[in-house]
C-alpha cells in the first residue's frame, strides 16, 4: 500500500463541507491500508468546538504550524486567520498557507509515494507540483470547482490580465499533474475543451458518509427548539455565498405567503450572510427564519426537521461547481428543489435519481411554483426522498468512492 500526502486547504476539525469530504476520504484510504499524512490549515471556516476538543492542536514552529491526530492520521496545520470577506486578504492567507505547508512537507514529513491535492484554491496545484518535483513523486489534482471560470462568472475576477494569468496557471497545473480527477462528467467535458488530454482525466464523484447521515424523525430537539413541528419547512443549509441565488429565494417566499404554515429556514454562514441578515431584519419576510452555522452533530436533526430542501445555484455556476450537499440531503431521504442550468449535472441528477425537481436558475416564479407543488403533493415527498437515499447509497457512499481512489492509486504506483 502507498504512503500518501493529502495537501488540502481544509480538513478536520474544520467542519466546512469540503473539510468533511477530505477527512472522510483520508479515513477511507486509511481503512483500505494506505498510510496517510495531511497538510492543511488551522480551522478557519466553520470552527466546531466539539470537533476541536476531540482533535486538539499542538503548536510547533512557534505557532506557524500545529499538529493533531485525526483518528490515527497525522495532520499538520499551517496557521491561517479566520475567513474574512476581503478577497485580497484571503489571497495573502493562501500564499502563507502554501509557503508554510510546502516547507513542512519537505522537512517535517517523511517519505511519501503520492500527493493528492484538491482545488480550490487553484494555487494549491503549484505547491503540489513543487513537492512532486523535489520528492520525485506524482500528484493527483482533484478539481472540486473549475477556476478561474467560477470567479469570472461571478464577477470576482474582471481584469483581463489577471484572468489570463490564472488561465495560464490552470493549464500549467493540468499539464504537470499525473492525473486530474473531476467530480462529474460535465467537468470532464469542460476540461477536454480546455485542452486537457482525455486519458489524463478520471471522473470520481464526491460522496457522503451514509452511516452517519441517515433519515431522522421530525420530532426532535432541533424542531422543538425552533417551533417547526406544525410547519411545512423548506430549508437551505450550507454556505451563504456568491454562487447561491438568495435573492430568488426571498422573492419566492413573498409569492408563497398565502400558505401560512409554509416556513423557510436558512442555516449557515458565508460571504453574503450579512446582506441576508439585513434583508430578513427589515420584516418583509416573516416566513423566513435565519439561523447561524450548526455543528455537524446537529445535522441529522436539522434535516429531520424539514420537509423540502433547496439547492439554489445562480445561472451559469452549475457548469463550474457542484454542490456536494445534495448527497447529504439525499442520504437524509429529503426531496429537493434545485435551481440549476438545464445542461448541468445537477439538473441531470434530479431526473436520474427521482429525488425532486429541477427549475431554471434565477427564476423566482419557477422556484415558488415547484415549492407549492411539493407543498400540495406532500404525500409524494416520502417516495422522492427514498429514491434519493437509494441512489446515493448505490453511487455516492464514501466506501464506494474510497475504493475508486484506491484503484486509481494502485494503477499509478504499479
Amino acid at each position: 500500500m502507498a504512503k500518501i500526502l493529502l495537501l488540502t486547504l481544509v480538513y478536520a476539525p474544520d467542519s466546512v463541507s469540503t473539510a468533511m469530504l477530505m477527512t472522510t476520504l483520508a479515513q477511507e484510504l486509511k481503512t483500505l491500508g494506505h498510510e496517510m499524512t495531511v497538510l492543511t490549515t488551522t480551522p478557519h471556516y466553520n470552527e466546531d468546538p466539539i470537533a476541536r476538543a476531540k482533535q486538539p492542536l499542538t503548536p510547533k514552529w512557534k505557532g506557524l504550524l500545529y499538529e493533531s491526530n485525526n483518528d490515527g492520521i497525522r495532520v499538520l496545520h499551517a496557521t491561517i486567520p479566520v475567513k474574512g470577506k476581503r478577497v485580497g486578504a484571503r489571497l495573502l492567507d493562501y500564499l502563507r498557507f502554501h509557503a508554510v505547508s510546502t516547507v513542512a512537507a519537505l522537512v517535517s514529513v517523511g517519505h511519501y509515494d503520492l500527493i493528492i491535492a484538491p482545488s480550490p484554491p487553484l494555487t494549491i496545484g503549484l505547491s503540489a507540483w513543487i513537492l512532486s518535483l523535489l520528492r520525485r513523486v506524482p500528484f493527483i489534482y482533484n478539481v472540486q470547482e473549475i477556476y478561474p471560470d467560477v470567479a469570472v462568472k461571478l464577477g470576482v475576477l474582471k481584469n483581463p490580465r489577471v484572468i489570463r494569468f490564472f488561465e495560464w496557471m490552470e493549464t500549467f497545473i493540468y499539464d504537470r499533474s499525473k492525473v486530474v480527477t473531476v467530480i462529474s462528467e460535465w467537468f470532464r467535458r469542460i476540461l477536454i475543451n480546455k485542452g486537457v488530454p482525455p486519458p489524463k482525466l478520471v471522473v470520481i464523484p464526491n460522496f457522503v458518509d451514509v452511516e452517519y447521515m441517515k433519515p431522522s424523525a421530525k420530532d426532535n430537539p432541533f424542531t422543538t427548539q425552533h417551533d417547526l413541528a406544525d410547519k411545512f419547512v423548506v430549508m437551505y443549509a450550507g454556505n451563504i455565498g456568491l454562487t447561491q441565488g438568495f435573492e430568488i429565494i426571498l422573492e419566492a417566499t413573498a409569492h408563497l405567503r398565502h400558505l401560512p404554515d409554509l416556513h423557510f429556514v436558512i442555516v449557515g454562514d458565508g460571504a453574503r450572510r450579512a446582506w441576508l441578515e439585513e434583508q430578513v431584519s427589515t420584516g418583509r419576510y416573516p416566513n423566513v427564519l435565519l439561523l447561524p452555522y450548526q455543528s455537524p452533530t446537529v445535522m441529522p436533526q436539522l434535516y429531520g426537521a424539514c420537509d423540502l430542501c433547496l439547492v439554489p445555484l445562480k445561472k451559469g455556476t452549475a457548469q463550474d461547481t457542484f454542490p456536494s450537499k445534495i448527497y447529504t440531503i439525499m442520504a437524509a431521504a429529503k426531496p429537493v428543489v434545485a435551481s440549476a442550468d438545464p445542461d448541468s449535472e445537477l439538473a441531470w441528477l434530479m431526473g436520474e435519481s427521482g429525488c425532486g425537481w429541477a427549475v431554471p436558475p434565477d427564476d423566482a416564479n419557477a422556484l415558488a411554483a415547484a415549492i407549492e407543488t411539493a407543498y400540495r403533493e406532500r404525500d409524494t415527498l416520502g417516495g422522492k426522498g427514498e429514491a434519493g437515499r437509494l441512489y446515493v447509497h448505490a453511487h455516492h457512499s464514501s466506501r464506494a468512492i474510497g475504493q475508486k481512489y484506491d484503484a486509481l492509486i494502485q494503477e499509478l504506483l504499479q
